[in-house]
């Protein structure tokens, strides 16, 4: 066989592309309050309880009870993303990677969607007339796992803790409560073995993705939970945060109200796709949103700290 044979070997490419493994999108985005917001910084007011005062005469005077105001500011942040096609690259290709390059912009702009939220549920709110005032949120509003003889991975009592901390707080039962975990946590529910035999079963059925409730809580995974870096104290006996030993480098997971997180949008995904005639006419995919987060009620916000390898 001739040794020139070589040249006319064929190459084959498939017509289309794989995208990697990755978050496709926002996990969260449909599990907080959403709003929309017309200017740079939006203001959500708020109203506090109010006491009711007994009657103890025939023909008193009205009382003056004062509803307390409140507010928290949202600040947009304006997030864009592009990428350029050659006519180059299209004659050597048998498919057009637009679609797909904007396709994954969408799902990026639905992680930062998430990096918002997940940012403001522990960060710094923002409250006050003029959205100057500074709320942190209270080591009240926080706990960390513990087994009975130290600081732990995620286990039963540590959600049963988390369930109380809500409760405590008169938070509405009829709004509904989230949870979000990696799968590191997921793991460690699983391999707990001194629950009772219900629950056991009913946290295996939710590790293997045949519920997603538990505890009065909807659970979804994501790996974009940040972990502690400031430093942080926990009970090793009650899990209290504030004191106690170093919960630097535990998992942060989130626990909240539906209310108490807000994503503001002011423009949300939109995409373009078009030829760049100062590019050599190469075709450009573009995307572009604006959205803002903010923890609107602290009480409605529990971060849950576990000790994760």
């Amino acid at each position: 066989m001739s040794t020139e044979i070589t040249t006319a070997f064929v190459q084959q490419y498939r017509s289309e592309v794989f995208h990697l493994s990755q978050q496709k999108g926002s996990v969260l985005q449909d599990k907080v309050r959403k709003e929309t917001q017309t200017g740079k910084r939006q203001f959500f007011d708020r109203l506090g309880a109010v006491a009711a005062v007994p009657k103890t005469t025939r023909h008193s005077d009205t009382p003056q009870i004062d509803t307390p105001h409140s507010r928290r500011a949202v600040s947009l942040v304006d997030y864009e993303w592009a990428d350029l096609i050659d006519k180059e690259d299209l004659r050597r290709m048998m498919m057009d990677p637009a679609g797909d390059y904007a396709m994954a912009a969408m799902w990026a702009f639905g992680r930062a969607k998430d990096d918002a939220i997940i940012a403001a549920a522990d960060g710094l709110a923002y409250g006050g007339e003029e959205g100057t005032q500074t709320v942190a949120h209270p080591n009240s509003q926080k706990i960390a796992a513990w087994n009975g003889s130290g600081l732990s991975g995620a286990n039963v009592q540590f959600l049963r803790n988390i369930k109380k901390m809500l409760d405590k707080q008169d938070v509405d039962k009829s709004i509904k409560r989230y949870g979000v975990m990696t799968a590191q946590g997921f793991d460690d529910l699983l391999g707990i073995t001194e629950v009772t035999s219900a629950d056991f079963n009913t946290v295996r059925a939710l590790v293997q993705g045949e519920i997603n409730t538990y505890m009065g809580f909807e659970f979804d995974r994501t790996e974009r939970l940040l972990a502690q870096v400031d430093a942080l104290s926990a009970s090793t006996t009650t899990g209290a945060v504030g004191s106690g030993s170093s919960i630097i480098g535990h998992r942060r997971n989130i626990f909240w109200a539906q209310d108490g997180l807000l994503l503001s949008t002011a423009q949300d995904v939109q995409a373009e796709i078009e030829r760049r005639a100062d590019k050599s006419y190469s075709t450009q995919v573009y995307a572009s949103m604006g959205i803002g987060a903010t923890r609107l009620e602290e009480e409605k916000v529990v971060i849950g700290f576990t000790d994760e390898p």
